[in-house]
């Protein structure tokens, strides 16, 4: 095998005997009980800091998940792929891991000022699961199931299963979808659907099939969007010939073209690491049949909060013809203070990086504005007080509940406000 399609899965004990085929079948699950897994993966001992000045034993840093999982919002939910592209011999340091894997040692007090449904997404829903904040713009959440559960996730409250600390507000139900293409029929003004969730990689084919052509049908709906981390947590789907979900996608967007619709799909990269061959080989199937990718990175605390690794993402993405679309500043939400970072940081990113790569590569910087005041450029706050780490900013676009004239504001970590 060419070194550019190693089988780096084998570098897992568990997994030394499972060749390409099983691997890049969907259906393959690997060792699902974490664990079990953890156990066999990990040496007897990690490095606890980056320069390995103290080490931690295996059993230490299982337990420290574990407590992590109690305390987290999230259930773990990690495919096979995303497993195989993580350091096992240095985990804590991981860039991948600490997306994925929550340890209590790292967690900070949740800031004061944080909520739960951090975007007030449940206050901007006439039915529930869909959220129709913009005027021509809604989001459909079908389903409430990911591939792979990220901590930071703004949608805790709804996704995923029931955890110890928050017991889930969202069901998929046939009777909630009947409602939402209802209220999506009755509105005239509203020309543009993100079908998410969850995750729209947990659509069944048929399901997307039928979601695709009803949408399309819809004389007002212009554009549709399907918003799946699937191509970066589990690629093999796109390539794996025995699964339908991919060809379900590209008969919607043929089926849009020919009504003169746009269809895309969105993604979320959010580390140059998780891209590999089989990226890339997914990326070209996409870019064959016609379907237009576009993706959105979360800006993670010592993840990808440099100029380094934030420019190589893009550029990685670019290659394979994945259009950056967003860098998102990390939601105010529980458990991953130690993930967020200060506005400032955003900022200096995009003034360093801009002017480095195309304009039309270059993804937009925002701030999804707590109390769902919507996405604005991070550099068009009105107001930045570095002292007390309070970011001020309006959204006059939006309508309804006197939106247009709130005041909203962005809370830096207190980790980096200065004491008084």
């Amino acid at each position: 095998m060419n070194d550019d399609k190693n089988e780096f899965w084998r570098k897992i004990p568990l997994w030394k005997g499972v060749n390409a085929a099983d691997f890049l079948s969907h259906r393959w699950s690997g060792d699902d009980r974490l664990f079990n897994f953890l156990s066999a993966v990990l040496p007897d001992s990690v490095p606890y800091d980056k320069h390995s000045v103290r080490m931690q034993s295996r059993e230490e840093l299982i337990k420290d998940v574990l407590n992590g999982v109690r305390a987290a919002t999230m259930t773990i939910r990690v495919t096979p792929y995303v497993l195989s592209r993580i350091d096992w011999g240095n985990p804590r340091n991981d860039p991948i891991f600490r997306q994925f894997f929550p340890m209590r040692s790292v967690m900070l007090p949740d800031h004061p000022k944080l909520s739960l449904d951090s975007l007030d997404e449940e206050g901007d829903s006439p039915v529930k699961g869909l959220v129709h904040r913009y005027p021509d713009k809604a989001l459909f959440l079908t389903t409430t199931i990911c591939p792979t559960y990220c901590m930071f996730c703004t949608r805790s409250y709804a996704v995923g299963g029931n955890t110890d600390t928050v017991p889930k507000r969202l069901k998929a139900t046939a009777k909630r979808w009947d409602q939402a293409f209802s209220y999506i029929e009755s509105q005239p003004g509203l020309h543009d659907i993100v079908v998410s969730g969850g995750d729209s990689y947990y659509l069944q084919p048929d399901q997307l099939r039928m979601i695709g052509e009803r949408l399309i049908k819809t004389p007002n709906i212009r554009r549709i969007r399907f918003a799946s981390k699937g191509l970066a947590v589990a690629p093999s789907r796109i390539i794996d010939e025995k699964d339908d979900w991919f060809r379900a996608l590209a008969d919607v967007c043929t089926r849009a073209r020919e009504a003169y619709k746009s269809v895309a799909l969105h993604t979320h990269f959010n580390h140059p690491n998780e891209i590999s061959w089989v990226t890339e080989q997914a990326c070209r199937e996409l870019m064959k049949a016609g379907v237009m990718v576009r993706n959105q990175t979360v800006l993670l605390r010592g993840i990808n909060d440099d100029v380094e690794t934030m420019s190589t993402l893009i550029r990685k993405l670019a290659d394979n013809n994945v259009f950056p679309y967003y860098v998102y500043q990390c939601d105010m939400v529980e458990k991953v203070e130690h993930l967020r970072t200060p506005l400032q940081k955003i900022l200096d990113l995009e003034a360093q990086i801009r002017g480095t790569i195309a304009g039309f590569m270059m993804p937009q910087f925002v701030v999804d504005l707590p109390g769902g005041g919507g996405k604005r450029l991070a550099c068009s706050y009105k107001s930045y007080d570095r002292q007390t780490g309070v970011s001020t900013f309006t959204a006059p676009a939006l309508k309804g509940r006197d939106k247009e004239n709130k005041v909203y504001k962005y809370y830096d970590p207190l980790l980096d406000v200065p004491s008084p």
